[in-house]
């Protein structure tokens, strides 16, 4: 067994560290580079002109000279190119010191600015190390001028944002789901203990715990598809469908529709269906499910004698599904959390109608398509949803047409 010491903990060596090209190195000597090349290029330049500019000796006659302040006599043009000469000798000498100066005072300072200006970006990599489930509450708050920088910093913010509002959301959903199948299970379990605890148990009373737990296990049956469905038009979302075909939501409607005729008729629902051809291209069970959904809400929270309408229609590359209902009423600032699982309007979570994942399964399936939902909270009760998804641009299919019952007492 190997034993670890604190000290053997992997982290950078310190000349590991300096000698990595990390971008305030680079940025430094990218710096440093510039200065010098432009203090090397005025050396050149200045060594050129007082090359080329003391030549006064040029103008005067042959055999001309000149009488120094020693007394001594020179021949004009070899003074001249004597002094010339040590003047650039001079010029570069002082020039290459300075240079060598300059080089070294802007590398140092280089490395000072880039530090102070990187500094937010030392702080992004803190942060993001120490980032957890638990302390996804850390932000940067950059509170320094408005660049790059800033701009970088307040991304980094707006995106822990939105990482810890889907921890919180991807929590509730597992409270929420556990909560769902704890339920029928524990019904289950109390019929079963409850039921086996009676010594004076008949067939009728073991016929009526069995139906119990039928219903219970259909429930907990029904919850696991819908999660089964809401997970893989969630995994889907935002990148290509892994099944595209031409489709019709039109179709897609009408069976839907006529898979719960008989509870329309039960609840003596008035029906309209205008169903033009809305063609679509996707995944055909998913769109399938998505007007299910729609219509099996629609009746399930409705009431007595109430209405129902379906309308589709394609316009301007748009393929559009509506699904309205009459029911209870609804405050239109709560229509956006119907859309989160698990909520049903206007009923408690552990009530009895449906998992609460219906209209959570719509909108993960527009996601999928490229689409949008919205719904409209009506002034008499009840609700308006709206599909929207891009228009197939083949021919259309035409839709499938049937009376629909309605009133039927």
């Amino acid at each position: 067994m190997t034993v670890y010491h604190p000290q053997q903990v992997q982290r950078p060596s310190v000349l590991r560290r300096l000698a990595r090209p990390t971008l305030r190195l680079r940025l430094t000597l990218l710096n440093g580079i510039l200065l010098v090349a432009a203090g090397a290029v005025l050396v050149v330049l200045a060594w050129l002109l007082v090359d080329e500019s003391m030549h006064p000796g040029d103008e005067l006659r042959p055999g001309s000279t000149v009488t120094l302040n020693d007394g001594s006599v020179r021949e004009a043009r070899t003074w001249q190119n004597e002094t010339i000469d040590a003047a650039s000798d001079q010029l570069l000498i002082k020039g290459l010191s300075a240079l060598v100066a300059i080089g070294i005072i802007g590398i140092a300072g280089g490395y000072l600015v880039t530090r102070r200006a990187l500094r937010p970006l030392h702080t992004v990599t803190q942060t993001a190390q120490r980032l957890g489930e638990e302390t996804l509450d850390q932000r940067i708050r950059y509170a320094g001028a408005d660049d790059e920088v800033a701009e970088l910093a307040r991304t980094f913010d707006a995106m822990l944002d939105r990482l810890a509002e889907s921890f919180e959301s991807q929590k509730r959903f597992v409270a929420n789901a556990s909560h769902e199948l704890r339920t029928p299970l524990a019904v289950m379990r109390t019929e079963i203990d409850v039921t086996l605890s009676d010594p004076e148990a008949d067939l009728a009373e073991y016929r009526r715990m069995a139906r119990v737990v039928r219903d219970a296990s259909s429930r907990a049956n029904g919850l696991v598809d819908a999660l089964l469905v809401l997970a893989r038009s969630e995994a889907q979302s935002g990148r290509r469908l892994v099944r595209k075909v031409p489709a019709d939501l039109a179709t897609s409607a009408y069976n839907a529709l006529s898979a719960v005729k008989d509870e329309a008729e039960r609840m003596r629902l008035e029906i309209t269906t205008d169903l033009a051809a809305a063609p679509v291209v996707g995944d055909p069970s998913l769109l399938d499910r998505l007007a299910g959904n729609l219509i099996e809400n629609a009746i399930r929270y409705n009431h007595l004698l109430g209405r129902l309408w379906l309308r589709t229609t394609s316009v301007d590359g748009q393929t559009r599904l509506i699904v309205g209902n009459t029911g209870h009423e609804v405050e239109q600032a709560e229509v956006p959390g119907l859309f989160e699982p698990f909520r049903r309007g206007g009923w408690e979570r552990t009530g009895s109608r449906g998992s609460g994942l219906g209209l959570s399964i719509v909108r993960a399936v527009c996601d999928a398509h490229g689409g949008t939902v919205s719904a409209i909270a009506l002034a008499d009760g009840g609700l308006e949803v709206t599909v929207s998804l891009p228009a197939a641009d083949t021919t259309p299919v035409v839709a499938a047409t049937a009376s629909v019952p309605r009133g039927v007492s």
